[in-house]
């Protein structure tokens, strides 16, 4: 279909790039958002969908392209949904994205951060330890991505930001698919791979197992040999079968991590040990108070900084994988397997030092208001979302921003430092890590 007989084509002059990989322009009175830009681009776009001023387009050619832009190295970019800034060098990328971050943090939380964004970046491929996979049903069967917020499944040859046991794995299953030895009924697969990258666990979610759970590992395991842990799950029966010990091991820090299938640990696999020794840099006291603290990665080595260390996870996988791990480390922790405002409402702890790494909702403002009014000194904040991070840190400051039905808390805390860690090159997804410091 050509410029003359669409309609709604749009020409637009690309501003700047957003939270959510898109770039901003406006044409007739609205606010246009589009994926696959850089800033100064010139391009045509198609509209998808507007709600009020806002519309969503669809990208159809970049008439004028940035100096910035280059090839991407994959086939499937743009296609499949789950990169968003392969068209962009690295170094370029964490550059936009600390525009991105002050912008975010600015506007939404009233957060003005003039100082400097300190950045932590890898390799920006091959950095992914763990990947799941749709199967696509249809014939020819074949594993893929969703694409975002839909039920589509885009089947795809290559993943190059996947490890490489993981991008090996990956082809083993693509090709059981495509030849029909693949187990029929299953719905996902995800992969996650040791920190030597030389042993896998599985998840795999069938719809109802077509054959004894048995029979079913010994064909994944036999096509697989890496699989050191294998979970299949029968969903119309609700019902888990575990073969291997069920968990993994990661070693960062001079820690060894055991992590089950159903815990969370960090994807990128180059940047944990940084991750790790920013975050508790110069960290030492009486208490600390570790936050949504999974499996234990930042209470470990505060267990050796600290007189006392208490954890709190809703996990309970993740509770049970930090009490062993800190059992094997040879360290004492208190842990609490409830939700963070549930414990916050009742515990009695003055913690000097707090670690907080929520999940992409962040802590909402009434949990950063109980939070902040524990009076800790420090509180290291590592956020995957601005926009939550910009709303939770307008309550810790005291911003104007803050939502109107949260009551300000007593204790007030500023920014010291701010760093990025570029977690996920090539997706538009922005890790945080801030210092903050109780104002006295």
């Amino acid at each position: 279909m050509g410029p003359t007989d669409m309609s709604d084509e749009l020409r637009l002059s690309i501003e700047k790039l957003v939270y959510g990989g898109d770039g901003l322009a406006h044409a007739d009175g609205n606010t246009v958002f589009v994926p696959f830009v850089l800033p100064g681009e010139e391009v045509r776009a198609a509209e998808k969908s507007k709600k009020k001023k806002a519309v969503w387009a669809k990208l159809l050619e970049v008439t004028s392209a940035s100096k910035e832009r280059i090839a991407a190295p994959c086939p499937h970019f743009q296609t499949c949904g789950g990169c968003h800034y392969q068209h962009i060098a690295a170094a370029e990328q964490v550059r936009l994205e600390k525009e991105i971050l002050r912008e975010t943090l600015s506007r939404l939380g009233g957060i003005s951060w003039d100082g400097e964004i300190q950045a932590h970046t890898a390799e920006p491929y091959g950095y992914r330890n763990r990947a799941q996979w749709a199967v696509k049903s249809g014939m020819p069967r074949a594993l893929g991505y969703f694409l975002p917020e839909s039920s589509f499944i885009v089947p795809i040859d290559e993943c190059p930001v996947l490890s490489p046991l993981l991008a090996e794995t990956f082809g083993r299953l693509q090709e059981m698919a495509r030849s029909g030895a693949l187990p029929l009924g299953i719905l996902e697969i995800e992969a996650f791979a040791d920190s030597a990258d030389e042993k896998i666990a599985l998840n795999v979610a069938f719809e109802r197992f077509p054959k004894p759970a048995a029979e079913l590992a010994v064909v994944l395991r036999e096509a697989i040999p890496q699989i050191d842990s294998l979970l299949l799950l029968d969903q119309k029966k609700d019902k888990f079968e575990l073969t291997g010990p069920g968990y993994l091991i990661h070693e960062a820090g001079g820690f060894k991590f055991r992590v089950s299938h159903l815990s969370f640990f960090q994807v990128n696999r180059f940047l944990i040990g940084d991750l790790l020794e920013t975050v508790t840099a110069g960290a030492k006291g009486k208490l600390a108070l570790d936050m949504y603290s999974g499996v234990g990665f930042f209470s470990l080595p505060l267990a050796r900084a600290f007189e006392r260390v208490v954890c709190v996870d809703a996990n309970l996988a993740a509770t049970r994988d930090l009490y062993a791990n800190a059992e094997a480390a040879g360290v004492s922790v208190t842990t609490h397997n409830e939700h963070a405002e549930d414990f916050l409402k009742k515990t009695q702890e003055r913690p000097e030092f707090i670690v907080l790494d929520p999940p992409r909702a962040g802590l909402g403002a009434e949990t950063a208001a109980l939070l902040a009014n524990l009076g800790a000194a420090d509180i290291v904040y590592l956020s995957c979302d601005p926009s939550t991070l910009a709303r939770d840190l307008a309550v810790l400051t005291g911003s104007p921003r803050k939502p109107k039905e949260i009551t300000l808390p007593n204790v007030r805390y500023e920014l010291r430092e701010m760093h990025l860690f570029d977690l996920f090159p090539q997706t538009y997804h922005i890790e945080t890590l801030l210092r903050l410091k109780r104002v006295p």
